[in-house]
């Protein structure tokens, strides 16, 4: 698997931003640990970053990478959910590319 870009949107120093970014780490630690990156960013402090990106709540975690952008909101406490979330097209585009034959 490549390596995961992601972001997390948060709106200030809030207990369910801090419980997001935790769960975050977390999950990221236990399932893949060293095949991720992960960048905050509170819109409080960044609207207009959170206004490019479409961010309407947080908090909200984006997979940027790879393709395609998946999007999952809420303090990510239930971790499978995140899992498939972020997960469930890279491993079947890894598995179609070990499908297919070489020439």
């Amino acid at each position: 698997m490549s390596e995961l870009i992601l972001t997390l949107y948060v709106a200030g120093e809030t207990p369910g931003s801090r419980r997001a970014a935790t769960n975050l780490r977390e999950i990221c630690e236990r399932e893949m640990p060293g095949e991720y990156r992960i960048e905050v960013v509170d819109v409080i402090e960044h609207p207009a970053v959170a206004e490019r990106a479409g961010i309407l709540v947080t908090p909200t975690l984006v997979r940027r990478l790879p393709p395609p952008t998946r999007r999952v909101i809420g303090d990510l406490s239930d971790g499978e959910q995140v899992l498939r979330q972020l997960l469930d097209e890279v491993e079947d585009d890894a598995a179609d590319t070990a499908a297919q034959p070489t020439t």
